[in-house]
């Protein structure tokens, strides 16, 4: 049996569908393509604006129209939502059922029943979905946290995944040391990852502190987390461990005005912002700090605009994930008045991608000459590619081994690429 997988979401949705597909790998299946002629074909749904769930409909409808006799199964977010339009799947799955998509799909393969199973939310426990192996092969994933209690303006996502919830602490330890005898570096992610461990009364840091200390992982990454859960605990677990969690946070921004701030319902000022980064930055010294930007949010002026684009300079990004403002239906930025046209929140996505090229450039530049180490991933046309722990791609010389850590120098920066060379482990650091 061949199983296709598309992904339309974020980080965590990228894991929890390599989780079910580790799954089915271990039951036999064959994973090919999404392209390709499959007996299953998974679509793992975002809901985070109305064009990713127009996406999902695309790729349903797309498989449906290729291959008519391929199984179709929608998952998550937007499968969550269920606005009617996913009906031509055969199996529906919500945020709480999408762990029990390998058992739904073998039970599928008997009867050829339709499935639909969303299900309220309200109390759901955290789901530990697991994966044996990953699609990168370079570097493992851990989702240790799920849901969001903040209800941004803009954000559906506490309506398609629920309320904040997380990882039994030793459980997390105990996929960590599997991890680790596979893995020289791991990510942790979740939606709002610096808030894991509230219901068992431990923190993100305190919890990172017990990997490091009870496993033998290389490196430690955090996907992304919010500049108020960034206390003096991680900061001081960062300066202790300056070689094994990676020194680079990705810090949600949203805006650079702090009217628009207060009308996404963001908890923070952007001086408050500012001045955060510049502390962490202050004692941790070498340090890449990148963020999400929206661009044309209701009642965005050019004023406000600009002001946001000042403010991005002054921070000194090392890059930007920018995202032109799209209406999510049901929530309450959908109906703001003063809504800015889509062109004009196109043309100012442009620019703030512009300026984020601008700034990648300026702070890689910075680097050159510098020791790093970075996890090896693909090697062609002469070259390995890897990431150094404050996540700059660069290009090594030769065939290094995929998913090791290697040590490196910042060589030179040519069109847009970061070079570098290989150097010897004992070489005084």
């Amino acid at each position: 049996m061949r199983f296709s997988i598309c992904n339309l979401g974020c980080k965590v949705n990228a894991y929890e569908a390599e989780c079910v597909a580790s799954s089915l790998m271990e039951k036999g299946w064959e994973r090919v393509g999404f392209e390709q002629m499959a007996d299953a074909a998974l679509i793992f749904t975002c809901a985070v604006t109305n064009t990713a769930a127009a996406k999902s409909r695309k790729m349903l409808h797309r498989i449906r129209r290729q291959f008519p006799s391929c199984i179709t199964a929608v998952v998550g977010c937007y499968a969550q939502i269920n606005d009617g339009l996913l009906e031509d799947a055969d199996i529906i799955l919500g945020s709480r059922e999408k762990s029990s998509l390998v058992e739904v799909l073998e039970q599928f393969l008997r009867d050829h029943q339709p499935v639909r199973m969303v299900d309220e939310l309200a109390g759901m426990p955290f789901e530990p979905m697991l994966a044996s192996s990953f699609d990168t092969h370079s570097r493992a994933y851990l989702k240790i946290q799920d849901g969001c209690n903040q209800f941004c303006s803009y954000c559906i996502i506490p309506y398609a995944r629920g309320r904040e919830r997380s990882m039994a602490p030793d459980t997390v330890i105990a996929q960590m040391k599997k991890i680790s005898s596979s893995y020289q570096e791991t990510v942790l992610t979740g939606i709002h990852t610096g808030r894991y461990g509230r219901e068992y009364g431990i923190s993100l840091a305190q919890l990172m502190e017990r990997i490091l200390r009870e496993t033998s992982i290389g490196r430690l990454r955090i996907s992304s987390i919010e500049i108020t859960e960034i206390d003096d605990d991680l900061i001081s677990l960062m300066e202790q461990y300056p070689d094994r969690i990676a020194r680079h946070l990705h810090i949600p921004l949203q805006s650079g005005c702090d009217e628009i701030l207060k009308a996404m319902h963001r908890p923070y000022t952007t001086q408050q912002y500012y001045d955060r980064i510049e502390e962490i930055r202050n004692r941790l010294g070498q340090v890449s700090i990148s963020c999400d930007l929206m661009t044309g949010f209701p009642n965005e002026s050019e004023e406000y605009h600009q002001q946001a684009m000042a403010f991005v300079r002054k921070c000194g990004f090392a890059f930007l994930h920018v995202f032109p403002f799209s209406e999510r239906e049901g929530t309450p930025a959908a109906s703001m008045p003063n809504p800015v046209a889509v062109n004009v929140r196109k043309q100012r996505a442009k620019q703030a991608i512009a300026l984020s090229q601008q700034l990648s450039e300026i702070y890689q530049k910075g680097r050159i000459g510098q020791k790093d180490i970075i996890v090896a991933e693909t090697y062609k046309d002469g070259y390995t590619t890897g990431y150094t722990s404050d996540y700059i791609q660069v290009h090594v010389k030769g065939k290094l081994p995929q998913g090791k850590m290697i040590p490196v120098i910042l060589e030179s920066y040519e069109d847009g690429k970061m070079y570098a060379k290989e150097r010897e482990v004992y070489e005084t650091e």
